[in-house]
């Protein structure tokens, strides 16, 4: 089963580049393409997780190849069921531009079970609804991120009148604002009940938490950012360029906590 992974590797790649070209070229053939191939992705993906969860008897979550991995499995699935549904044009390139590079960078992980000395450690039910949770919020920050990239560009093009059947298909400014602001409204309190079981498992099975760790400082960081984020949305009812710029910073930091604090953390030593 190990030729399933580089297979759809090179799938991704090509679906994501056939939603780039119609992206330049506003060829609905060759979207329709990369959404079938999109289609074969999901499958392959989802055949790899049954696989090497019947292979290793536990829910591939664990270990950072899999953490990639079913991250970008999520991703591809919402992005699959928001275009079949709701035909939201671009939102599954620059969706599945993040979800192709995670899926790639796993390529460069250890793809091995988790190590012997940590098996005891790591196997809690709490642990693994703590990971799954957490890794669901990052697709739906994902998701807010592209409405947000797509809010900005269009903005740009009417600031410069770029006129055209690409403008038109971005929807209106008003959509993309209220499609980012629900995204991120389902990811922040999924991420919020993320670190609260993560503080709990934690503290059941170390006894205490290094409240100075990077993880837990830059996580508690990037909840604080999207809750500004929602205040300001909410509460102080901001709309426009400067909010949806401030949401894509948030999102910026969720990759910062994912990737560059987890290499400085001790305490998610194996993640």
């Amino acid at each position: 089963m190990n030729w399933i992974y580089p297979v759809t590797i090179i799938l991704y790649s090509l679906s994501v580049f056939g939603y780039f070209i119609d992206f330049l070229q506003h060829n609905r053939k060759v979207n329709r393409m990369a959404f079938w191939l999109l289609s074969i992705v999901w499958v392959l993906q989802t055949v790899f997780f049954v696989y090497r969860a019947y292979e290793l008897n536990r829910l591939p979550l664990i270990t950072p190849f899999e953490g990639l991995f079913f991250y970008a499995w999520v991703v591809v699935t919402l992005s699959l069921i928001i275009n079949w549904f709701f035909r939201v044009d671009f939102l599954v390139l620059f969706t599945n531009v993040v979800g192709f590079s995670m899926m790639a960078f796993s390529l460069f992980t250890p793809d091995g079970d988790v190590p012997d000395s940590l098996k005891a450690l790591l196997a809690s039910e709490l642990l693994i609804i703590h990971i799954s949770i957490i890794l669901l919020s990052y697709a739906a920050f994902t998701l807010s991120f592209a409405f947000s990239i797509m809010y900005v560009i269009q903005h740009q093009m009417l600031k410069q009148k770029a006129w055209g059947k690409r403008l038109l298909r971005f929807g209106s400014l008003t959509k993309l604002d209220q499609y980012a602001f629900f995204s991120a409204t389902v990811g922040f309190p999924l991420f919020l009940i993320g670190i609260i079981l993560g503080f709990v498992w934690g503290s059941n099975q170390l006894g205490t938490l290094p409240w100075l760790d990077t993880k837990i400082i830059s996580s508690l960081i990037t909840l604080i950012v999207y809750a500004v984020y929602l205040y300001q949305r909410v509460v102080k009812l901001v709309r426009g360029y400067n909010i949806a710029l401030l949401n894509i910073a948030a999102f910026l930091l969720v990759l910062i906590n994912y990737f560059l604090s987890s290499n400085y953390s001790t305490f998610h030593l194996w993640y």
